[in-house]
C-alpha cells in the first residue's frame, strides 16, 4: 500500500504538491471562513438533501424518453456504482492518506464542523468523484434538452469543495477525484449516447417535426 503524507521521503515533485496541499487547506479550512459558509457547506453534504433532485431526475428522464429514460436511469445509478467502486475501494485499498480531522498535526489549528470523521483513507474524495461522475454524465447526455444541466458542475464542485472546508478532506483528494469522476461520466455518458443516442424533448425531437 502506498502511503500519502508518510515524510520527506517522497521524490522532490510530490514532496513539493503536498506542501502545497497542506497550505491550501490551511486557507480554505481556516482562513476563507464565515459562518454564512459554515451553515451553507455543511448543509450541501448531506445526502438527504438530494433526494428530491435525485426524484426529479427519474421522473424527468422516464416521462420525456420513455424506454430510453429507463435505460438512461439505470446508466446513471451504473456511473454511481463505478465511480464509488474505483474511488471508495479500488484506490482507497491502494493508496492511504490520513485524513485531516484525524491528523495530530493538525489537532490545534483547524476547524473541524463535521458530524463526524470517517477513519479511512482520504484518497481519493469519494464525494468528489461520485458527483462529478453523475454531473458529467447528466450534463453530456441531456445538454441538448437545456442549457441549465451546466450548472450541475457549480452542485459538484461546491460539494468537493465544502469537503475541505469541514475538514474531511485536502484539496488533493477532491481534485483528483473530480477528475476521476470527471473521466468516469464521461466515458459513461459515450457508451450511453452509441447505444440510445441523442436524447432531445419530444418538442424539440426532429422526428415530431
Amino acid at each position: 500500500m502506498t502511503l500519502l503524507d508518510a515524510g520527506p521521503h517522497h521524490p522532490g515533485i510530490l514532496h513539493a504538491i503536498l506542501q502545497g496541499d497542506y497550505w491550501l487547506f490551511s486557507r480554505i479550512n481556516q482562513v476563507w471562513t464565515s459562518p454564512f459558509l459554515d451553515t451553507v457547506l455543511l448543509f450541501m453534504r448531506e445526502q438527504e438533501l438530494w433526494y428530491p433532485f435525485y426524484l426529479f431526475l427519474l421522473v424527468f428522464a422516464t416521462l420525456n424518453f420513455r424506454k430510453k429514460g429507463w435505460i438512461w436511469t439505470l446508466y446513471l445509478a451504473m456511473t454511481v456504482i463505478i465511480s464509488d467502486l474505483i474511488s471508495s475501494h479500488l484506490i482507497k485499498e491502494h493508496v492511504f492518506r490520513l485524513r485531516p480531522c484525524n491528523n495530530p498535526a493538525w489537532a490545534d489549528s483547524m476547524r473541524f464542523i463535521a458530524n463526524y470523521c470517517p477513519i479511512g483513507s482520504s484518497f481519493t474524495s469519494s464525494h468528489a468523484c461520485n458527483h462529478f461522475a453523475m454531473a458529467f454524465f447528466i450534463y453530456r447526455t441531456l445538454k441538448h434538452t437545456s442549457p441549465w444541466w451546466r450548472l450541475l458542475f457549480v452542485w459538484a464542485f461546491l460539494i468537493s469543495y465544502a469537503q475541505v472546508y469541514v475538514g474531511v478532506h485536502y484539496p488533493l483528494d477532491v481534485t483528483c477525484g473530480a477528475l476521476l469522476g470527471s473521466l468516469i461520466g464521461w466515458q459513461t455518458a459515450r457508451v450511453f449516447r452509441y447505444q440510445a443516442g441523442t436524447l432531445h424533448l419530444p418538442s424539440h425531437n426532429p422526428s415530431h417535426a
